[in-house]
């Protein structure tokens, strides 16, 4: 048995992830990590100079908003993490190694996609707390449409920062499941349909963002139709 838990890495939400976690007591907790990115968690570096710059400034912007919203960047990971160890479930950190992805990113990219990328991290500085809730809206109405819009925009990105990651966190979930009765997986809410997609099992449950964070459920058909494909870097949960 699965269940996929949707978060969004700037809200505050490590109550509710807690919750989930304790309640379903599975045997493993899998989280959209990698050890170097939790370690930087728990002590937070200095910023490196060879990190690229737009990573650099969804990093501000990250901390900026989750301020925001009351809480800190990435402690829902870190509330899943201590959730796990104090049932006794084993921890899985199952995302791909950030630093050199970001650095094969960069390196793959195109002139013209690193000149939108850097105009929208900049631009994300100045978005408001409205303007983010309306993108995150945009998204959960119709989330097909607005990847659709981040291929187009942002090709390079979409492949190595989306596709290729539910690839890489779909196998290390499939793997855990597969030796254990029960897993709880906890990944940014964006990569929660393609690994479902990619995983194709019966024996799952979904928990998107939305339910966490309290709003209803989306009706069926309902707003598809004037959804507003808009993106910036701040992509909800990634």
């Amino acid at each position: 048995m699965i269940v996929l838990l949707g978060v969004g890495h700037v809200f505050d939400i490590s109550a509710q992830v807690r919750s989930l976690i304790e309640a379903e007591r599975p045997d493993v907790v899998c989280v959209e990590l990698d050890p170097p990115r939790y370690r930087a968690l728990i002590n937070p570096p200095r910023e490196r100079a060879d990190v690229p710059l737009p990573y650099r400034l969804l990093s501000v912007f990250q901390k900026r908003l989750a301020r925001g919203y009351g809480g800190e960047a990435g402690a829902e990971m870190l509330a899943a993490v201590d959730a796990a160890r104090d049932i006794g479930a084993e921890v899985r950190m199952i995302d791909a190694d950030a630093a050199s992805l970001f650095r094969r990113l960069w390196k793959e990219m195109p002139p013209s996609e690193k000149v939108r990328l850097m105009l929208s991290a900049f631009s994300s500085l100045f978005l408001s707390r409205r303007t983010v809730e309306r993108e995150l809206g945009n998204f959960q109405e119709n989330e097909d449409r607005y990847l659709e819009e981040m291929a187009r925009q942002f090709p390079t990105m979409k492949r190595v920062l989306i596709d290729e990651r539910n690839v890489v966190m779909a196998q290390r979930i499939d793997a855990a499941a597969s030796q254990a009765p029960s897993v709880v997986a906890v990944v940014g809410d964006g990569h929660v349909e393609g690994i479902v997609r990619l995983l194709g099992r019966d024996d799952m449950r979904v928990v998107r963002l939305r339910e966490l964070m309290g709003q209803p459920a989306e009706r069926e058909g309902g707003g598809a139709g004037n959804a507003q494909a808009t993106f910036h870097f701040q992509f909800p949960g990634r």
